[in-house]
């Protein structure tokens, strides 16, 4: 059996377990404290600065040729229902027409994603010191949370148009809109069978603001390398 600590020793162990259990608690007030101490103004310009800039990234990386094609991680796939049927289609001599309906989807994404730095901007710009507090001592995601909520509607319908120019001339894209709409008429197509234009909004706006997480991430885990100091110091106070 293992020998009792000397008295100094245990009295060490036990101040050390103390702190220990209270260290999570300390910490979380010590982070909240800090964001007190900023002020209203310094919190919310820190805020809009951090979120202007995260939402011109994630614009620029997507908003361009191969920005979705080209990343593996956001690449958008065809539709459920088209892709079950993705190897029968390519024995029936349609090879061709899928490889060009995929790359077709993402060039869409590709197209529309531009459209969404004026509106990401305006919710910016709308943006409370309500808000910007609220945010600031959320979840890693806030950010991201905060932009879908206010722009999601909107730009999905501006998406929409510009993606159905693109697709619309692919042939096998028409067909596709065909089949799903003669299933829809028969009551058929069920909450996962959509056209081809809303499929790849859909997943273009995912995307957007799956990139928009990554940039939030980012700063909140490298502050320091923000651009701008106000930025530094409001989301310095979180580290």
């Amino acid at each position: 059996m293992q020998a009792s600590l000397p008295g100094a020793q245990r009295r060490i162990a036990l101040a050390t377990l103390a702190v220990a259990a209270v260290a999570p608690g300390l910490l979380w007030r010590e982070a909240h404290a800090q964001l007190a101490a900023l002020t209203d103004s310094d919190a919310t310009a820190g805020l809009k600065g951090a979120l202007e800039s995260g939402a011109a990234a994630a614009v620029k990386l997507l908003g361009r040729q191969d920005g979705f094609w080209g990343n593996d991680r956001l690449r958008i796939p065809l539709p459920d229902w088209l892709r079950r049927s993705e190897k029968m289609l390519k024995l029936a001599g349609f090879g061709k027409d899928i490889d060009a309906l995929k790359l077709g989807v993402n060039r869409a994404a590709e197209q529309a994603v531009p459209q969404a730095q004026e509106l990401l901007v305006s919710a910016v710009k709308s943006m409370t010191v309500t808000d910007a507090k609220a945010i600031l001592a959320g979840g890693d995601d806030s950010v991201t949370q905060f932009f879908a909520g206010k722009t999601r509607a909107p730009l999905a319908e501006r998406f929409l148009p510009i993606v159905r120019q693109t697709t619309e001339k692919i042939g096998l894209a028409q067909q596709y809109n065909g089949l799903v709409d003669q299933a829809g008429a028969l009551g058929l197509g069920g909450s996962g069978v959509v056209r081809i234009e809303n499929h790849v909004t859909d997943r273009a706006l995912d995307g957007l603001y799956f990139m928009i997480g990554e940039e939030e991430r980012k700063l909140r885990s490298n502050p320091l390398g923000a651009s701008s100091a106000m930025v530094r110091k409001v989301f310095g106070a979180l580290k």
